[in-house]
């Protein structure tokens, strides 16, 4: 088959979860055989037209010179190009600033599928316009997909519910993390079981100031790592309100899979705050990673986690956590995690899902 992903910055991944997806499925969809091509901004750090046997195509992206909105001309600009390379099947990744060009989508002999993602209409930091678009985006990306493919049962319900669209429910991937080295800690001036940590964009909906309000109520000094891009309005924020807490470092975004699985792994507690969307990849990295997690209570995280987590709801939670856990006390939960990886999110299963997925509506297309 001739594949083709868009909507992500690129790969290898320099940002966040769809552009992991992405990397990890390309390369399992080209090891079996397939012709696949990523779409990449034109400012990807990087420039060539092939990785590891996957083709990559570079389009022009104006998000560095005029923000946000420099997303719907990439996007435009990615659906443009698709037109003529003859595709068996697209992939779009989410539906943001893609769905108002759906209708330029190659019809004759391509099939579009989506991965609806999250609910974006709910991240709290837009505002009530940018949500009613949002929402008008989310139903023009229904409308413009042969197929839809949901990362989570929640959002597979949410979609049969309110469009009545059947999806197919296939989460994100991990492998499980198996050789650990202590000596990734000593950049980050930790030490083992020593600290606790977040990884996630640093947006409100990520709960990330509601944790960090518990880590300073458990008044501890233990040290509180905070992954993600900070260079934000928001990031600029909760730097100027924890700043005189200094067991709260803010790391930035670091990419490199084995410093954060490191990181993960010989953490005390590891925070999970998404409220919005599916299956987040960083929650599976973190279950892979033998963590011991604390997520925010809701649907998303409760159909993945089930019983082998804690849950949080507020500050005081937070607290409560940091003060009365001991990560030795909670092995049946990290072992339980370690198996939901192995028999049910592995990256190789994931692959073999999209393939099975793909073979299937290509048959169903040319019959």
């Amino acid at each position: 088959m001739k594949i083709a992903i868009l909507g992500t910055r690129g790969i290898p991944n320099h940002y966040g979860g769809f552009e992991q997806f992405a990397e990890y499925l390309s390369l399992g969809l080209v090891e079996r055989g397939h012709e696949v091509t990523v779409y990449n901004s034109n400012d990807h750090p990087y420039q060539e037209s092939i990785w590891n046997e996957v083709k990559i195509i570079h389009c022009y992206d104006p998000e560095n010179k005029m923000g946000p909105a420099g997303q719907f001309i990439y996007d435009f600009n990615c659906i443009l190009d698709s037109r003529k390379r003859g595709f068996d099947i697209i992939l779009q990744l989410g539906y943001t600033s893609s769905s108002i060009w759906g209708w330029l989508f190659p019809r004759k002999k391509t099939v579009i599928t989506t991965n609806v993602d999250g609910l974006e209409w709910k991240r709290t930091k837009f505002s009530p316009k940018v949500k009613r678009f949002l929402k008008y985006a989310e139903k023009l990306g229904i409308k413009y997909s042969d197929y839809l493919i949901s990362d989570s049962i929640g959002i597979q319900d949410y979609l049969k519910a309110t469009y009545q669209k059947e999806s197919l429910y296939i989460p994100y991937g991990a492998d499980l993390f198996t050789h650990p080295d202590k000596s990734c800690l000593k950049k980050y001036g930790v030490e083992m079981q020593q600290y606790s940590m977040l990884i996630a964009r640093l947006e409100p909906e990520n709960s990330i100031e509601m944790i960090l309000d518990g880590v300073v109520q458990a008044e501890q000094y233990e040290k509180f790592l905070v992954i993600g891009k900070h260079e934000t309005k928001f990031g600029t924020y909760l730097k100027d309100k924890f700043k005189g807490y200094d067991n709260i470092i803010f790391v930035g975004g670091v990419y490199d899979i084995n410093v954060l699985n490191n990181l993960r792994h010989f953490s005390r507690l590891y925070f999970h705050g998404h409220t919005v969307g599916g299956t987040n990849p960083s929650l599976l990295e973190a279950m892979a990673s033998q963590a011991l997690i604390a997520a925010n209570k809701n649907i998303f995280n409760e159909s993945i986690l089930e019983d082998d987590a804690f849950y949080f709801e507020n500050a005081k939670d937070v607290a409560e956590l940091l003060n009365n856990t001991n990560k030795g006390d909670y092995q049946s939960a990290i072992e339980s995690n370690n198996k939901k990886i192995v028999q049910t999110f592995s990256w190789e299963h994931i692959v073999d899902l999209y393939e099975q997925h793909f073979n299937s509506i290509i048959y169903e297309c040319r019959k």
